[in-house]
């Protein structure tokens, strides 16, 4: 007679767990020849502003990692490959009274699930302009800030993350609602949240990859067990992006401490195999690990060309 124990009829998936996006893609890299893993942001302990009025009375600004389209830039639109000449390398910002065309070709978001052709599951500005009108909110702020995607921590912290404090600080922001998309992005991002809490603006990183976010150490962070580059939301889907930027909010308001997660209920679909595919070295044959280092190095060779240049978005 079997053991009672061994019946694991009512068991989730193994597969069901939040993808472990830092391991996955040290051993992507070093399958593909790049020998040295790179170090992710590791934090013990966050910053934590309180909130300083309710959010009915504060002023709300949108962080992203995504691109302005720029139609001289290649390929950029739903399932371009990745496209390192799309990427920017300053901070930026644009005006949020009206809509923007963000792409995310950029970076290296789940192709394999996701097509790239709603940005309101990476840009929430039209979701939180509706939450201004609501009163949810008191007011979007008159910028939103894009942080560049940066492997440098050192960048990041001494030029990206103090450039868009100082931006925020002048457009009189109370609270920055942070969504990355890749997982580089995700640790950005992290880097942005801590800076803007050490400065006195409350944060919610709204994001896919737990453990770079929690390995970062950030005041509150959002988990949505979604594929990357649906950090605010399944696409075509208003009720569920609705529903995450609500809880965002909801998490601003009820967290007591930093370092605090709330997942969202949100599945992506019913069966988690989709978990098996982003960059799973076991799935790719050595041809095409050949043919992805090949693509690798053409992509970071035009991409530091544009570095050098000095070219960004205005």
């Amino acid at each position: 007679m079997a053991d009672a124990r061994d019946d694991t009829s009512g068991f989730a998936s193994d597969d069901d767990v939040p993808i472990q996006y830092m391991a996955r893609t040290r051993a992507y890299y070093q399958a593909i020849g790049y020998d040295v893993p790179y170090r992710w942001a590791h934090h013990i302990d966050a910053p934590f502003q309180p909130l300083k009025k309710p959010l009915a009375q504060s002023r709300v600004a949108i962080v992203t990692t995504a691109a302005p389209f720029d139609p001289a830039k290649g390929d950029q639109g739903p399932g371009a490959l990745y496209n390192g000449g799309a990427k920017f390398y300053q901070v930026y910002d644009g005006d949020t009274s009206v809509d923007h065309d963000l792409r995310i070709s950029h970076i290296a978001y789940d192709r394999v699930h996701t097509t790239a052709d709603d940005s309101g599951t990476w840009f929430p500005l039209p979701a939180l302009r509706a939450l201004a009108a609501s009163g949810r909110i008191g007011s979007v702020a008159p910028r939103f800030y894009g942080a560049p995607t940066n492997r440098s921590h050192r960048v990041t912290l001494e030029t990206d993350a103090p450039e868009i404090v100082k931006r925020a600080k002048a457009d009189g922001v109370d609270v920055a609602v942070l969504v990355p998309n890749c997982p580089v992005c995700h640790q950005t991002i992290s880097l942005v949240a801590r800076e803007l809490e050490a400065n006195g603006i409350s944060t919610v990183v709204a994001g896919c990859a737990k453990d770079i976010v929690e390995h970062a150490a950030v005041p509150r962070f959002l988990f949505s067990d979604f594929p990357l580059g649906n950090s605010a939301g399944k696409p075509h889907d208003k009720a569920s992006q609705a529903q995450t930027l609500e809880l965002a909010l909801r998490l601003l308001e009820s967290a007591v401490g930093p370092q605090t997660t709330l997942q969202s209920s949100q599945r992506w679909a019913r069966d988690a195999v989709w978990k098996r595919d982003y960059n799973n070295v076991a799935l790719l044959s050595a041809e095409e690990l050949a043919r992805r280092r090949a693509e690798f190095d053409k992509q970071k060779d035009i991409a530091r060309g544009l570095r050098d240049g000095g070219l960004s978005p205005s």
